[in-house]
């Protein structure tokens, strides 16, 4: 394990989420804001009362110049990270860290992403020079070659197979149907997905995840001073990010039927948070369902279903919203949008909500008892990712 972590030192106090949208009539500087505003409201804490900022952002910004501007931070450190799709987890993990460390007593972590009216659409990578070697197919279609290589690894018939990630999506939009900051609210069935054209290997539209424009905030404290500012706040059980090589594209013993990173993370997560049976123990899941394969082989990564069966699991209704363990009750990436610096706060977002009562009654998880919610964001592709797993619980177990 690579780290010892920082179990039940660190306590969330106050989270906001703006609505995910192509807010054609909202600036980044407005998404900060009314995130941070409602973080604030949240844990009843002032800005001057927060020691240092964490400012996550893929393409909006370049420095924490964009936050301290918005928000008026004067004479305190504003730090802008990036890494991928996975920007958001990686300020909230680098806010915890430095609480836990005692270089702070407060800190927030907020991610932003505003991309919908910047001249083109979608994700526009920057154009960084290579030897030529490197991979030029689109992320739809790296993601896209999971279901023929679990297919054949696993000995599962292709249309079923499909149908399984179709139902992913069918889930993941039902959940957001029910939440008013989605992107996407409409239901939609797996079957009518799988009779959509295919943009990418056996993929459809509805099998993507939409890009949006966002932002969500927590802020962060030491645990011994969380009631000072909430009744009922989070405590931080285990936070991992692990960064492969980059080369399993490039390795021909790689068949993508796994994350090796992911799974990597998950291990480490659970080990700092003392969860041996995540199935049993974890109350809910949001997890990184930019495409419905990667959600699908992320049950096995994460150890929520064994390997070869997550498609059984799926079709079974166990990540249902009512199932043995719900995921993305959000509606995930692929209904609630993915503005790529807001994401992994806004999975934790939907954490905060779950298991402090606060989600609405449409869309609340079954009452099992559990106090437990797990947090998967990645960023890259098959074979060359970088995974973060936070798990988070409303009980401090350590001393």
């Amino acid at each position: 394990m690579s780290s010892r972590g920082i179990c039940d030192q660190v306590a969330i106090i106050g989270m906001g989420c703006t609505p995910f949208a192509e807010h054609w009539d909202l600036s980044l500087d407005d998404l900060i804001i009314d995130a941070a505003r409602a973080a604030y409201r949240s844990a009843g804490i002032a800005q001057d009362d927060i020691d240092a900022f964490w400012f996550g952002t893929s393409q909006s910004a370049a420095s924490g110049l964009a936050l301290a501007g918005p928000l008026k931070i004067h004479g305190r450190p504003v730090t802008r990270v990036e890494n991928y799709c996975a920007t958001g987890s990686e300020a909230l993990r680098q806010a915890c860290y430095a609480v836990a460390s005692g270089a702070y007593d407060t800190a927030m972590a907020l991610g932003a992403e505003k991309v919908k009216d910047g001249g083109y659409q979608g994700l526009n990578a920057f154009p960084i020079p290579t030897d030529g070697t490197q991979r030029t197919l689109t992320a739809a279609a790296m993601f896209s070659l999971m279901l023929p290589a679990y297919a054949d690894r696993y000995g599962v018939d292709p249309g079923e197979l499909r149908y399984a990630a179709a139902r992913i999506a069918s889930k993941n939009h039902h959940n957001g149907a029910r939440n008013p900051r989605a992107q996407f609210r409409r239901e939609m069935t797996a079957e009518r997905i799988c009779e959509m054209p295919a943009v990418a290997g056996q993929l459809s539209v509805f099998d993507c995840a939409g890009v949006a424009d966002g932002a969500a905030a927590a802020i962060v404290c030491r645990a011994e001073d969380a009631h000072r500012w909430c009744p009922n706040p989070l405590y931080v059980k285990g936070l991992s990010v692990v960064t492969g090589t980059g080369a399993g594209s490039l390795d021909p013993g790689y068949d993508y039927t796994t994350m090796p990173e992911c799974a990597q993370a998950a291990a480490e997560a659970y080990a700092q948070a003392g969860v041996t049976e995540p199935r049993s123990q974890l109350a809910l899941a949001e997890v990184h369902d930019c495409f419905t394969p990667t959600e699908l082989v992320l049950m096995e990564d994460l150890g929520l279903s064994p390997r070869g069966t997550a498609w059984r699991d799926v079709l079974g209704g166990v990540f249902d919203l009512d199932g043995e363990l719900p995921v993305n009750t959000d509606g995930g990436l692929k209904s609630f949008g993915h503005p790529v610096g807001a994401s992994g706060l806004r999975m934790l977002y939907e954490v905060w909500l779950q298991l402090r009562g606060d989600a609405p009654a449409e869309r609340r998880i079954p009452e099992t008892g559990r106090t437990l919610g797990l947090t998967h964001n990645l960023g890259g592709y098959p074979g060359e990712i970088v995974s973060f797993v936070g798990v988070f619980g409303t009980e401090p177990t350590r001393s």
